[in-house]
């Protein structure tokens, strides 16, 4: 199995452009389902769930009941994924709203308006192999907080002494549900491998990756 890994959206948009794919997986549910709707593939099922953690450089003082402040000083760089391209640049514009909705008139386009696109788009530089673009992206200074999905964040952690992680407080994280469809025309192999991911035996796999289960 040839495998080809990037932002989902954009993913998305060349499978249903007629570039051949066999599975698709998402951090997200819509857009293998927009696949599916669309004739080109079979139903949807949900595989994995993530949440969303603030990953940081060193120096930075990183607590929990001063996130929010954190998170809108202009002396700090925000670094996101890029929203409609990448699923966590849309779950980072939820966790702004959910901001906003508890008692923060006016954060969520404050936040909006600092966020730095620095992955998942169509420009975005590749990442460094076999290493975590997030973590270098901030050991390189282009980002003082990345908000990303918390395997990621301690992905990077694990690469990058120094780096610090901070999962979301409950009341501004969002579950990211992952969506995994077979697309037409797929060989029985690939009908195999979706029903390991699916069994308890691909589902150990993936909570030995700090993925919650589905």
């Amino acid at each position: 199995m040839r495998l080809t890994f990037g932002a989902s959206g954009l993913l998305k948009d060349r499978i249903a452009a007629g570039e051949p794919a066999d599975v698709f997986a998402s951090a997200n549910m819509e857009h293998p389902e927009a696949l599916a709707a669309a004739g080109r593939a079979a139903a949807v099922q949900s595989f994995a769930c993530n949440e969303m953690c603030l990953l940081a450089r060193p120096g930075v003082e990183l607590k929990a009941e001063t996130l929010v402040p954190l998170m809108l000083d202009p002396a700090l760089k925000l670094g996101t994924s890029t929203p409609k391209s990448d699923p966590a640049g849309d779950y980072a514009w939820q966790v702004f709203d959910r901001i906003e909705q508890d008692g923060r008139p006016g954060a969520a386009p404050a936040l909006a308006a600092r966020a730095l696109h620095l992955t998942g788009g169509p420009q975005s530089p590749p990442a460094p192999p076999d290493r975590s673009v997030y973590g270098a992206l901030v050991s390189q200074g282009a980002a003082d907080l990345f908000l990303i999905y918390c395997t990621n964040a301690l992905v990077a952690a694990r690469e990058q002494p120094g780096l610090q992680v901070l999962r979301l407080p409950d009341q501004f994280n969002v579950s990211a549900s992952y969506g995994i469809t077979v697309l037409n025309g797929a060989p029985p192999a690939v009908l195999r491998f979706v029903d390991f991911v699916l069994s308890p035996g691909g589902q150990t796999v993936l909570s030995r990756q700090g993925f919650a289960l589905r």
